[in-house]
């Protein structure tokens, strides 16, 4: 299906032509691309945090949604879940949520085969899922260290592969993994989490290569510090040390990436594949 298809729920609005005095004047900005309307998007770890963000992001800009959650130990997903989709569906657009790990490779083929029957097409994916498991290197234990190297590079290597053959169809598709600023600057005890995300980079522009040719884009924003209720576990000379350290002085609302990830879908960045935009306040200049 060509990306500039319309779809049964897309709506094109229609009237008089404006009268001479209203087309001088000078148009107001819009804030979400019009070319999102009527397209689809998936967003994997889409029920709370930076997901929810990029979701309805996407939603406000009239782009159909689907995203995937699983259930976690200490917090209940499944009924953020839901509210993230009736907040989805409030904007207008529809929606389809399942449970998916991005790990297991015949899920993720099931969720897009699904997400390409209730939605219509797949143009959009942007890999948010992802773990932690914090720990001194020499402490870390070979399930810690493969859990999180499965979810965060796996789990993405996964999505891509099964999006691929449908964006590779229409000749059009755009792809947004989130890495992180400690790809570049790592902590103290989180070897697993800053191997996967630089990882994650090199997988970005390999695969930017691998799909350029079928009309496909593949960047990754990498944030710092990002307000969400993961945030607020951490001790608090851990958030003031984010802030004092960032050259903006603040941690990053989560509309602060997702507006970036929104761009990098846009016809604004059509010439930029194999990038890494790092939306992390100045943290890694310090």
């Amino acid at each position: 299906m060509s990306p500039s298809s319309p779809y049964p729920w897309s709506s094109s609005g229609g009237g008089r032509a404006a009268p001479a005095s209203a087309v001088q004047e000078r148009p107001q900005p819009q804030r979400h691309p019009e070319a999102l309307r009527g397209r689809v998007v998936i967003v994997t770890g889409g029920a709370t945090g930076l997901g929810r963000a990029v979701a309805l992001e996407f939603a406000q800009g009239g782009c159909g949604v689907a995203f995937n959650y699983v259930e976690l130990p200490g917090r209940e997903v499944g009924p953020q879940a839901l509210l993230t989709e009736t907040a989805i569906k409030a904007c207008g657009v529809p929606c389809y949520s399942a449970l998916c790990d991005v790990r297991e490779m015949d899920l993720v083929e099931h969720f897009v085969t699904e997400v390409r029957n209730k939605l219509g097409g797949i143009h959009y994916l942007v890999n948010n899922a992802g773990v932690t498991h914090d720990g001194a290197l020499w402490r870390l234990t070979p399930e810690a260290w493969s859990e999180v190297m499965d979810t965060n590079v796996g789990g993405a290597f996964n999505c891509i592969h099964a999006v691929a053959p449908h964006m590779r169809a229409q000749r059009f598709g755009k792809i947004v993994n989130v890495a992180s600023h400690q790809a570049f600057r790592p902590g103290f005890g989180i070897a697993n989490y800053a191997a996967s995300k630089a990882a994650l980079i090199g997988l970005t522009k390999a695969a930017a290569v691998d799909l350029g040719s079928a009309g496909i884009n593949v960047n990754a924003v990498a944030p710092g510090f990002v307000k969400t209720e993961l945030l607020t576990q951490l001790p608090r000379e851990v958030l003031e040390r984010a802030e004092h350290e960032s050259v903006l002085g603040r941690v990053a609302e989560p509309e602060d990436v997702s507006r970036v990830i929104l761009f990098l879908c846009s016809e604004a960045a059509r010439h930029i594949t194999g990038q890494v935009i790092i939306v992390d306040g100045g943290l890694t200049l310090a």
